[in-house]
């Protein structure tokens, strides 16, 4: 395995207000790499959007911790971690799928992890129930 040339780790409660924290600093860290507009947006969406299902889905707003890591390398790729302990998920196929969302209030569109799949390059779903959820996500720099 390739060694990364910086990487940052980041622990935050799993309340909503840490979301825009946890995008803030992704962006700022990959910001040393000089990506495009396009490409922190894009990383910023995807972030958002995995950091969010930890808090709404895997701890469903009770208190829980979510790790953040990211990682670049030489070749400008950008590997971010996600994790929660919280619920899980207990068909990950069956979740990734357009517009599938376990919400009953009819609040949530079940688009999170086809707009992680719009954004990044590469997406990885790992669960295991009352275990929590482990996403990886890749995204190539220009």
């Amino acid at each position: 395995m390739k060694k990364a040339e910086n990487s940052m780790k980041l622990y935050l409660p799993s309340l909503s207000i840490n979301e825009s924290m946890a995008r803030s600093a992704v962006s700022v860290f990959i910001a040393q790499l000089n990506p495009t507009i396009e490409e922190i947006s894009d990383i910023k969406c995807a972030v958002s959007e995995a950091v969010t299902n930890s808090i709404v889905h895997g701890y469903k707003f009770n208190p829980g911790e979510i790790y953040i890591g990211v990682k670049y390398f030489s070749d400008r790729t950008v590997v971010i971690e996600i994790k929660d302990k919280g619920c899980g998920i207990e068909d990950v196929k069956l979740a990734m799928t357009p517009l599938f969302t376990t919400d009953k209030t009819g609040e949530r569109s079940g688009m999170g992890f086809a707009v992680m799949q719009t954004f990044m390059d590469r997406l990885e779903v790992w669960s295991k129930k009352d275990k929590g959820v482990r996403i990886l996500m890749e995204k190539k720099l220009k």
